[in-house]
């Protein structure tokens, strides 16, 4: 998916000279990963208890949404800083489910949560706490993730001066330039058909916004993904042949002397001998013969011959 969407009123899209050089084309990969973090995450059974039914949709990389409903949390952690927005329909929902029904099930009305208007609902300090809670785990997948990037790609680790959640505030929305992940939720569960076709399981989205430097670290711990890239597609396209390395040794000079010529031999002496061909051997198997040459001060085999 594209990083920055095209404007509907245009047939071009505008490139953003902040990433050029960065591995932007690899975002999808960290996302995918995360994705399955926090989707593994919310259908534990610890998960259960503040996400109840619900289950991860999708995730993704897109552009900040232009909404200023919704209120974000600042979460600090070891890489930087990271929003995190919840649609209030979502957040009202959950806590239907969490103290309508035990166990976190959804209770009956729990799809109306969705449908009726969150302006009119007053914010409660539950409402706050659960808001919080559910960012603290959403940063704390994210900055597990980013380490588990920066070790694949080598890199050094900044000290964990905080641990994510510990310290949460609140936040400016980001930018239309920032860095936003999207995360939608839907729920186990919905009408049934002969009640509303046109309702189904509801939905909420969640929001996460990272500053400058936690996405540095994400774009950093892709390295890794890009050099294997790299080298799987230049492999890719070199024949067997050009990829399979051998090692060639080259016999300059051999010479027949008696076992009593051999004993005999003290410092200094001189041994006769003349440079033709070389032999040119694979694991001692003669292959070619090749003609010595000298250039810049070394000895070079050239013209090359298969070896009768």
């Amino acid at each position: 998916m594209s990083i920055n969407q095209p404007d509907p009123v245009r047939d071009f899209q505008v490139l953003d000279p902040c990433l050029l050089g960065r591995p932007v084309h690899l975002l999808p990969a960290f996302a995918a990963r995360l994705a399955e973090a926090l989707g593994s995450a919310i259908a534990s059974p610890a998960g259960r208890r503040y996400w109840g039914a619900f289950r991860l949709e999708s995730l993704a990389f897109e552009r900040a949404p232009d909404d200023r409903s919704l209120r974000w949390l600042g979460v600090t952690g070891a890489y930087g800083q990271a929003g995190v927005a919840f649609e209030r329909g979502l957040l009202l929902c959950l806590l239907e489910g969490r103290y309508a029904r035990r166990g976190g099930a959804p209770a009956p009305g729990a799809n109306a949560a969705l449908q009726r208007d969150p302006g009119l609902e007053r914010v409660t300090a539950t409402e706050e706490r659960l808001a919080a809670t559910l960012a603290q785990q959403v940063a704390q997948l994210l900055d597990d993730k980013v380490e588990q990037g920066l070790a694949a790609a080598g890199a050094a680790a900044p000290p964990r001066l905080a641990k994510a959640g510990t310290s949460i505030v609140p936040a400016a929305a980001p930018g239309k330039a920032g860095w936003v992940i999207r995360a939608v939720l839907r729920a186990q569960y919905g009408r049934r058909e002969s009640d509303d076709p046109g309702l189904g399981a509801p939905e909420g989205q969640i929001w996460i916004s990272l500053d400058h430097g936690l996405m540095a670290h994400v774009l950093q711990g892709l390295m890794a993904d890009r050099n294997g890239m790299r080298g799987s597609v230049r492999m890719a396209r070199e024949p067997l042949a050009a990829r399979l390395e051998v090692k060639l040794e080259g016999r300059l000079v051999s010479k027949e002397v008696t076992l009593a010529s051999l004993f005999g031999l003290k410092v200094g002496d001189v041994i006769p001998v003349s440079v033709g061909r070389a032999d040119v051997l694979l694991d001692d198997s003669r292959l070619f013969t090749a003609a010595v040459a000298e250039h810049k001060g070394k000895l070079c085999l050239t013209s090359f011959e298969d070896a009768e």
